[in-house]
């Protein structure tokens, strides 16, 4: 999982509530390793992680079988297609950031 550091040391908002849900479904014991990306160093491992997989925000979760990794940048997808765990209607909508939905 690649989390994002604010400038201010602070955990970004998002990040921390992919990790509450998570931890509230009994999933965070499936995440490896955590990965920071801190705002104000392109250099961190985590933002040079995201220039590689051209992800420009965060959270998001790489996924490794064996040479193949796959980009999830949803948890619910993450959730979804890869832990196999069911997701409902009502979590998908939860997880839904204004932030990232197109308009005015």
């Amino acid at each position: 999982m690649v989390k994002k550091k604010t400038r201010d040391g602070a955990e970004c908002r998002k990040c921390a509530e992919a990790t509450a849900h998570l931890q509230g479904r009994g999933l965070w014991d499936r995440i490896d390793e955590v990965v920071w990306a801190a705002e104000d160093d392109p250099t961190s491992p985590g933002m040079v992680l995201g220039d590689r997989h051209g992800v420009e925000r965060a959270p998001f979760f790489i996924v490794r079988d064996g040479a193949e990794e796959q980009i999830y940048t949803s948890v619910v997808r993450l959730i979804q297609e890869r832990l196999k765990a069911p997701v409902s209607t009502h979590e998908q909508a939860r997880h839904i950031d204004p932030d990232d939905v197109g308009g005015i």
